[in-house]
């Protein structure tokens, strides 16, 4: 044991993120079409705890034509994260893009009733190996309005309760999230959201989280972040920082490391966050092609990035 302990000093013994993420999970977003790349599929499970699949649950791709399922993709990240130990964040159920066109068309109840189909069986199909479902995906404009979107022109809010009754019905053990983005600070759409929150819960709708997607840039990490997580969480909810990355916004990379670690002790300061994802580790899939904004390089190299986080996940 001493042995072990000494060249884990002086760094012969490689740690990875997932060996210090013991008070909340850290993870990232993959794509199964990736793992043929070596380098991709070792870091993932090395280093991860938690994967969100990027497109392979959200219903264009999982139920392109009406009762057609294609599981296989999504399929292929559940035995990875089953494989290497990891747990997995269903992505997502109702979102107002990747719509297939068969169900774009419809309307009234034959929409609620289709609704209602894709989320029962998309949840029952991987019942017990879901640990969290992103139910409801980006409803809010950024003056905290509801976006015009298929489901809100039709339901007005009734969609909401619905899908989370409906994922609840299949899968009583997972937890179920909303999700947004540009409501890591407080602002218009945050109060709209905290607002939604708090009514669901005082309807005794099954909502058990709320993510904060967190596409930031180095200088834009907001000074109130944990504070408002923590308003969250005062109504009985947990919080999860769900699609994490941070554009360099032309800055170094330290400075860049600096910003990811700031978000990553926000998280820790609040009980009740749970975990961390960030959406793709690497710049050589990232969504972002105008800016640099992962902890891994596109040549796979770890930026500083890596070590802040880390160091932040040891602080607590």
């Amino acid at each position: 044991m001493k042995l072990i302990v000494l060249f884990a000093l002086f760094g012969s013994i490689a740690a990875h993120l997932r060996d210090h993420a013991n008070k909340i999970y850290i993870g990232s977003a993959l794509a199964p079409s990736h793992f043929t790349d070596a380098q991709y599929s070792t870091i993932a499970a090395e280093e991860f705890n938690s994967l969100t699949p990027e497109n392979e649950m959200k219903w264009a791709n999982v139920e392109p034509s009406k009762g057609k399922y294609n599981y296989g993709p999504a399929e292929k990240l559940v035995e990875f994260a089953q494989q290497y130990d990891m747990i997995v964040r269903g992505h997502t159920l109702i979102w107002h893009q990747e719509v297939p066109d068969w169900v774009s068309v419809l309307s009234g109840d034959d929409l609620h009733e289709v609704m209602i189909d894709h989320i029962t069986t998309l949840v029952t199909h991987f019942k017990g190996s879901i640990y969290a479902w992103d139910v409801v995906n980006e409803i809010f404009n950024e003056d905290g309005s509801y976006r015009s979107s298929l489901w809100y022109n039709n339901f007005q809010t009734s969609f909401i309760a619905d899908a989370f009754q409906a994922a609840a019905a299949a899968d009583p053990s997972a937890k179920l999230y909303i999700n947004d983005y540009n409501v890591e600070y407080t602002n218009a759409k945050s109060n709209a959201l905290y607002n939604l929150v708090k009514e669901l819960k005082s309807q005794g709708v099954p909502i058990h989280g709320v993510g904060f997607q967190t596409h930031l840039a180095v200088g834009q990490i907001p000074s109130d972040f944990a504070t408002n997580l923590a308003r969250f969480t005062a109504l009985g909810v947990d919080v999860a920082i769900t699609e994490l990355d941070i554009k360099q916004n032309g800055q170094s990379q330290d400075a860049q490391a600096a910003a990811y670690s700031e978000v990553i002790k926000d998280c820790l300061s609040v009980n009740g966050c749970v975990g961390v994802t960030i959406w793709g580790f690497t710049d050589k899939y990232s969504w972002i092609s105008s800016d640099t904004a992962c902890p891994w390089d596109s040549n796979y190299q770890a930026k500083p990035a890596v070590a802040a986080i880390e160091a932040a996940l040891q602080l607590m």
